[in-house]
């Protein structure tokens, strides 16, 4: 059951089948920069990093919520006494 649809070409990938010359240093002039883009573009990758570990949380809280409960006490536990150390040091 093989579709004649097309396959969706990515921003970054020159088409193939190009022959004027003109084109074709368009179209790579035109993925080139969308390859710039997408590299340098810090923001949009750590925000699509963060939604991927946040849907693996929400995912690990399903399965498992007393173990979920746990890790976030023994996270608070551990932030606050790394901030109240830190306070005692820096107060001494």
């Amino acid at each position: 059951m093989s579709s004649d649809a097309p396959v969706p070409l990515p921003r970054t990938a020159v088409p193939l089948g190009i022959t004027d010359p003109v084109e074709q240093a368009r179209a790579e002039l035109k993925a080139a920069l969308a390859a710039i883009e997408e590299k340098a573009n810090v923001p949009r990758r750590v925000g699509r990093v963060v939604d991927e570990r946040v849907a693996q949380a929400r995912a690990f809280n399903r399965r498992n919520p007393a173990m979920a409960a746990v890790v976030v006490v023994v996270s608070a536990v551990a932030i606050g006494a790394a901030v109240w150390g830190a306070v005692r040091l820096y107060t001494r």
